[in-house]
């Protein structure tokens, strides 16, 4: 037996499961871990969608960041809109397609502002011209909205283009916008979600995404279970192998079929004499 299992074959066969064996596992673990991370998020959003809704000042600050356990928080701020300073974020789903986000500072009463995403609205015809895009109310107003990471090339993947129509941008990239405003900015900015006073019309207010997991748990358990099939499909090869050499060994030696173990041809028999001899 042992003479059969560690043939140069199935020594190549046990070299085969010993490294694919370990890198199904490896690949499930991997992809488990994605999984957490993920749902970790997804439970995070979820939780600060529901929050009640807290000062701006409490999650951000003038020249801060947004940390990373703080984003999708519902905040509220109160200032005047800029619309000389309004910027218009191209390529941005909405729900009549591709459109553009606008995107308004808000000064507060400190003298700095936050960007406030007012939503989306529809691309014109062609990329040249100007979208309709609704006013801003005039004065005082009070916004509430979820907060959101400064975008940048690397969180978006989305570079930068020169020729674009003016006041378009393609990321809301705070230190690039900072520089042409004459007033600092807070870290982050606030998806809008409600508006005292409102406007009429307005646009498109920005749906949350999904909270989505993917599919990292069930490709996961994928890699286990060819994990286990090679296992199984092994341990039957060998028992397999161990089975064909037994019978084998059984048909050549005493007792097989070539050894006069089987069923014996009968002798013949001698001839009677005839009755004339």
């Amino acid at each position: 037996m042992l003479r059969v299992l560690f043939s140069s074959r199935m020594l190549a066969f046990h070299a085969l499961v010993l490294l694919v064996v370990p890198s199904f596992i490896a690949l499930g673990m991997w992809q488990y871990g994605r999984w957490e991370v993920k749902a970790a998020a997804a439970d995070l959003q979820e939780a600060n969608l529901t929050a009640s809704p807290v000062p701006l000042a409490q999650v951000t600050e003038v020249g801060g960041e947004v940390r990373r356990e703080d984003r999708w928080r519902t905040v509220t701020a109160t200032g005047e809109y800029d619309t000389g300073n309004e910027m218009l974020v191209r390529n941005r789903d909405g729900s009549g397609g591709v459109g553009l986000h606008v995107v308004t500072p808000l000064v507060t009463d400190d003298g700095a502002a936050v960007l406030v995403n007012r939503g989306w609205v529809p691309q014109p015809p062609s990329s040249a011209q100007q979208p309709e895009v609704p006013r801003a109310p005039e004065g005082e107003v009070t916004v509430t909205g979820r907060v959101q990471f400064g975008e940048t090339p690397e969180n978006t993947g989305i570079r930068p283009r020169e020729g674009l129509p003016e006041g378009q941008i393609m990321i809301i990239d705070l230190d690039e916008i900072g520089r042409e405003l004459p007033y600092p900015l807070y870290g982050g900015y606030v998806e809008l979600t409600a508006q005292d006073p409102p406007s009429d019309p307005a646009p498109e207010v920005v749906s949350p995404p999904e909270t989505n997991t993917g599919m990292n748990l069930s490709y996961a358990v994928q890699w286990w279970v060819f994990a286990v099939i090679a296992v199984v499909g092994w341990f039957f090869l060998m028992r397999k192998e161990v089975q064909d050499s037994r019978n084998a060994g059984g048909e050549d030696g005493p007792g097989g079929d070539g050894g006069g173990g089987g069923p014996q041809r009968p002798l013949p028999t001698p001839a009677e004499p005839s009755a004339t001899s």
